[in-house]
């Protein structure tokens, strides 16, 4: 997989909120992106069938006509399709079918990654491993991997696909950014200790990181400042920022790309998805591949959006001897 990923949550619902907001992108518009980003040596392409209610998928099928076979296919299930009972969650009968529509929807017979969107509570785990087995089985899906989970209900879903021969979940999409750094606390060191994959979304944590934001400047027209998500603490965010406008100085290039640059020198981090509305957004993205930080920009970084220590590692830290020679 390359290194950044394009997301497509721009594309589509120009009449629909949120999606209006967050990009409402007609198929010219998107076919351009996603153009740019094959001729960038881009191969991952992430959508959900929740995105603008699955028109979504319908222009990516419509734009990968012919180009099918240059891209690694990713999509997710689990948000409602419907009115229906059924046709939300992770049971047999919803999954079934959402997965047709989705192989529908992108004109395709096979998805390469299908990833669950989050966890349900109502339905088994193994219910919901079953029928992906049965999609692997048939060819409709190549790989599974998971979304928005907690350690705990992925460290599970492991363990039982081991148990009864069911395909593993071979990556993790989730939250990710300076100001989002929960994800190291548990998540991550299962993520390194299983060898998974970890796709990271929101790497600007919604915009908040592109630049635009800060004491004393707010872009009113972007995403962020009408859709308050991811949420962050603004004091401490703004620290960020300002470590960030002075490596980006360093560099001579905009505090996005810095931004981009931490996340994807993560130890873990397989591939960031990046989304865009404008070609020049998604240049300065992919652009982030290039630029390497030093030991003085990440140290900084790190410093200033630290996470502070929760149990049980304050109880731990220092307070026992290192088994380690």
């Amino acid at each position: 997989m390359s290194r950044i990923a394009l997301g497509t949550m721009t594309f589509g619902g120009s009449g629909t909120a949120p999606w209006n907001v967050i990009g409402g992108l007609d198929l010219k518009a998107a076919d351009e992106l996603v153009g740019i980003a094959l001729d960038q040596g881009v191969n991952l392409i992430d959508t959900a069938d929740m995105y603008a209610s699955g028109e979504t998928e319908e222009i990516l099928g419509k734009i990968l006509k012919g180009r099918r076979r240059d891209v690694v296919l990713a999509t997710k299930a689990y948000s409602r399709m419907g009115a229906g009972p059924n046709e939300v969650g992770l049971s047999r009968l919803h999954l079934r079918n959402a997965i047709d529509d989705s192989l529908r929807r992108l004109g395709t017979d096979h998805i390469d990654l299908y990833q669950i969107h989050a966890h349900d509570h109502l339905t088994p785990l193994d219910e919901t491993l079953a029928a992906l087995d049965d999609a692997v089985r048939q060819g409709k899906i190549s790989y599974v991997g998971t979304s928005n989970t907690y350690a705990w209900q992925l460290a599970k879903a492991l363990g039982v696909a081991d148990l009864r021969g069911y395909p593993r979940f071979v990556s993790l999409q989730a939250y990710y950014s300076l100001v989002g750094r929960d994800l190291e606390r548990e998540l991550l060191p299962l993520v390194n200790e299983e060898k998974l994959g970890l796709l990271v979304y929101s790497p600007l944590a919604g915009g908040f990181l592109s630049g635009k934001f800060t004491r004393d400047s707010q872009d009113a027209s972007g995403r962020r400042a009408q859709a308050d998500n991811p949420p962050l603490d603004r004091e401490r965010g703004y620290d960020i920022v300002d470590a960030l406008r002075k490596v980006a100085e360093r560099h001579d290039v905009g505090v996005a790309r810095v931004a981009l640059a931490w996340v994807l020198a993560q130890r873990g981090v397989t591939s960031v998805i990046v989304g865009a509305k404008r070609p020049d957004q998604l240049h300065e993205n992919l652009a982030a591949v290039d630029l390497e930080l030093t030991g003085q920009d990440l140290a900084e970084l790190d410093a200033v959006s630290a996470l502070p220590l929760e149990y049980p590692a304050w109880a731990l830290n220092g307070a026992y001897p290192s088994r380690t020679p």
